[in-house]
């Protein structure tokens, strides 16, 4: 794991992101949540797909919820936003975590989420002790599937459910690298979806929904290049997150939505009472 957090790291990233805010007028000591759309939904969709998979899933205040790859935070503060819910985001990267608190606490949101540094193939809580598990371009990174989902259903509650949306492997290969989540395939895990289904009911899991948001992911990334072609990178934005690539990246991203080199699977399943 250490080369996947490697990967994530980036050298003065607090101060970093903290110049952005300001230069972008944001004022952290009134900090809204949409100030931080830009950035804290490092997830292809962003925002939109947050509350479009948070909204199949039956919400509510009573709700205890563990976010796996929680990043800077920006999925577990809409949930607990929205719905009410007591939200846990558990990330490898500790850089991550601190950024996350961070914003939380500036929101009034200190004692609803919380921030750990951690594995998801050893979480760090009691069996049966989330309602629902929530998880957004996290697994791409964890060669161990069946690993992650066996520890998934020890902490979920009978009746709870996961939700996932996450990048999966296409029907041509390879993939070009560097992608956001890796600059080279040694740290790259992808699936196909046919496995992913294999995984999740060998662990004992209901499919409830399945969507392939392959066709949303494509338009949803020529829209970022129109922008940033007539426009240039905006101040505050998930290429601060990546670093001086980030243009390879999204190309790269591009190219592979639009080869079918990877595929994006939103499904959300359950553990059986």
């Amino acid at each position: 794991m250490d080369s996947v957090a490697a990967h994530y790291a980036r050298q003065n990233l607090e101060s970093t992101i903290l110049t952005a805010l300001d230069d972008a007028g944001i004022d952290l000591h009134h900090l809204q949540p949409q100030d931080l759309a830009p950035i804290d939904e490092f997830h292809v969709g962003g925002r939109k797909a947050t509350r479009e998979l948070a909204r199949q899933l039956g919400l509510n205040n009573q709700m205890r919820v563990l976010d796996i790859g929680s990043g800077l935070g920006g999925p577990s503060r809409s949930l607990a936003l929205e719905f009410g819910c007591q939200v846990t985001g558990l990330d490898l990267s500790e850089d991550y975590c601190r950024l996350a608190d961070l914003f939380a606490r500036h929101l009034g949101l200190g004692s609803q989420v919380s921030y750990l540094q951690g594995n998801a193939l050893d979480l760090p809580f009691e069996a049966k002790s989330f309602d629902l598990v929530w998880t957004q371009h996290a697994s791409m990174n964890i060669a161990d599937k069946a690993g992650l989902y066996r520890e998934i259903w020890r902490v979920l509650k009978p009746g709870g459910k996961l939700a996932i949306y996450d990048v999966l492997s296409g029907k041509v290969n390879p993939v070009h690298f560097p992608v956001p989540w890796a600059r080279e395939p040694a740290i790259s895990h992808l699936i196909i979806p046919r496995q992913l289904r294999a995984h999740l009911t060998a662990t004992g899991f209901q499919i409830l929904s399945w969507q392939d948001n392959t066709e949303k992911g494509r338009d949803w990334f020529k829209k970022m290049g129109q922008r940033i072609k007539s426009s240039g990178l905006p101040r505050l934005g998930i290429h601060l997150l990546l670093g001086p690539d980030f243009r390879l990246m999204a190309q790269n991203q591009v190219r592979n939505l639009e080869e079918d080199r990877i595929s994006l699977i939103e499904t959300i399943v359950e553990r059986p009472l």
